[in-house]
């Protein structure tokens, strides 16, 4: 087990709440976290049959069993468990008791509210970051096998061929987690639909295009999109709007949280297929956009973050926002830095000084190459320090 930046977080909200509900993508080490986190507690499955009958039919002898508390892992297979827990932790209210695990947003989600609403602290592990990553011995130092590879921590701890494990990860989603998080009965319409969205990374959704290309409705577009983040497959990059009078693109963006599901989804056979690749821009943006996302919310944080494009010229690839502060970041997988690259940049902060009152705009460039260095108007990053986008 690596070690990993949301474990401080867990702890912490372990000593606020009686439930602490640790959501996310399958494989992303909740379990081997939550173990790690608190080896005291008995560690149940409600994926097993049996303990999961136990669960459904006998809720309170089954919360009886564990009165001391316990893990209780992949707990949206017995949603009717949360409503027996409202009263459980209601009687016993001390810190920590339980630690819930789930690997789809909706049904956790909507459970915790109706029943757990103001007792339950609730968190997000996402595959590891790349400073993560860098605890696994075989962690590639090359930009684009890294981005190939990918970063499901499976591929690393068990040494499985990355394209192995995500073929077989994607038939185990389709077959799973789509039947369970939605009505879809035509999974091969389903999976068309999935390499889709793969072709579309980094790029503003349209839902109109996106299904007539899938040959859906514009509606089921929307809902297996939907199911597509609830799973943590994707999120949306919403576009900001500022308090100027500007005509800006108000459509999100869609990024993927691991690239090397991208890569594998794309056909892209090896890394050198992806250096060459049309798309290797776009699948640069997501990694680095995913990056920050990982950062963010494996500190306890909400994501906070935009792109921004107006009708008319300039784009900046991600915006983030914390209470009066802004950071503006241009991605380039381009390996040599050029005076173009800072450009919108320069412009972006020209345009919207007037508008921060308190603090100036930070800007940042993260593209393909191996040197960081301070620019008199911009920090630029090699994509190993990504991470120095400090979080606050």
């Amino acid at each position: 087990m690596i070690p990993r930046h949301l474990n401080q977080k867990l702890n912490e909200l372990a000593g606020y709440y009686p439930v602490v509900a640790l959501t996310g993508p399958r494989q992303s080490g909740k379990t081997t976290l939550c173990r790690m986190a608190f080896p005291d507690k008995p560690y149940v499955s409600l994926e097993n049959l049996d303990i999961r009958e136990f669960a459904v039919n006998d809720p309170r002898g089954f919360l009886g069993t564990y009165a001391d508390g316990a893990i209780f892992d992949e707990i949206q297979n017995a949603p009717d468990l949360f409503s027996y827990l409202q009263g459980d932790v209601d009687e016993r209210g001390e810190p920590g008791r339980f630690i819930l695990t789930g690997s789809q947003q909706f049904g956790l989600f909507q459970a915790i509210s109706q029943s757990l609403a103001g007792r339950c602290g609730i968190l997000a592990l996402l595959p590891p970051d790349l400073s993560e990553l860098l605890a696994f011995p075989n962690t590639p130092d090359d930009l684009f096998t890294l981005m190939w590879q990918g970063s499901y921590p499976r591929i690393y701890d068990r040494g499985i061929p990355a394209h192995q494990w995500l073929a077989d990860y994607v038939a185990t989603y389709i077959q799973r987690d789509v039947r369970q998080v939605a009505n879809v009965l035509d999974l091969q319409a389903f999976s068309g639909f999935l390499k889709l969205c793969a072709g579309r990374t980094a790029g503003e959704i349209n839902l109109s295009s996106l299904g007539n290309d899938a040959g859906i409705s514009h509606n089921t577009a929307r809902a297996w999109l939907s199911v597509l983040e609830a799973s943590y497959i994707i999120h949306r990059l919403p576009a900001w709007r500022a308090n100027v009078r500007k005509q800006v693109i108000k459509a999100p963006k869609l990024h993927f949280f691991d690239t090397g599901l991208v890569c594998y989804l794309l056909g892209i056979q090896t890394p050198d297929m992806l250096v060459l690749h049309p798309l290797r821009g776009a699948i640069f943006e997501s990694w680095v956009v995913s990056e920050i996302y990982k950062k963010r919310s494996h500190h306890g944080l909400e994501p906070n973050m935009f792109h921004y494009r107006e009708t008319r010229g300039l784009e900046i690839d991600l915006v983030i926002k914390q209470g009066d502060d802004m950071d503006a970041v241009e991605i380039k997988s381009g390996a040599t830095l050029t005076h173009a690259f800072f450009k919108n940049l320069t412009r972006f902060s020209e345009r919207f000084k007037d508008t921060q009152k308190t603090a100036p705009i930070r800007c940042h460039l993260v593209y393909g190459g191996d040197d960081s260095q301070r620019r008199s108007f911009a920090q630029a990053l090699s994509w190993r320090d990504t991470h120095r986008i400090r979080v606050r």
